[in-house]
C-alpha cells in the first residue's frame, strides 16, 4: 500500500516562505519520480514541479521557476518544496504524487497524497 503524507501547509503572507513535505511510504521511493500539483478553488489541478528518482531531472512551471525548489532525500523517503517570495495566486491545495517518469501530465503519476492547504495574503 503506498502512502503519501503531505505537511507544511499554512497561511503566511505575500512574499513570505513555506516548506511542503511529503513523506511516502510502500514504495521503493528512490526509484520513482515525484511531483508536486496544486488546485486552486474553480480551476483545475496544474502541475507546479517535478524531480527524477536521481534528482537529475527537475522541471517547474513557468508560474514558479525562480521562487520554488523540489527536492529529494531518498534516505527518508521524502520529496520537498522550498516556497519563496509567494504570491497570492499561489493560494491552493498542493499536491505530491509519484511516477515513473519525471513528467507534467499528472494522468501519469499513479498515487497521490491527500494535500496540504497553502493560504498567500495579501
Amino acid at each position: 500500500q503506498v502512502q503519501l503524507v503531505e505537511s507544511g501547509g499554512g497561511l503566511v503572507q505575500a512574499g513570505g516562505s513555506l516548506r511542503l513535505s511529503c513523506a511516502a511510504s510502500g514504495r521503493t521511493f528512490s526509484t520513482y519520480a515525484m511531483g508536486w500539483f496544486r488546485q486552486a478553488p474553480g480551476k483545475e489541478r496544474e502541475f507546479v514541479s517535478v524531480i527524477s528518482w536521481s534528482g537529475n531531472s527537475i522541471y517547474y512551471a513557468d508560474s514558479v521557476k525562480g521562487r520554488f525548489t523540489i527536492s529529494r532525500d531518498n534516505a527518508k523517503n521524502t520529496v520537498y518544496l522550498q516556497m519563496n517570495s509567494l504570491k497570492p495566486e499561489d493560494t491552493a491545495v498542493y499536491y505530491c504524487a509519484t511516477g515513473k517518469y519525471p513528467v507534467v501530465n499528472g494522468k501519469m503519476y499513479d498515487y497521490w497524497g491527500q494535500g496540504t492547504q497553502v493560504t498567500v495574503s495579501s
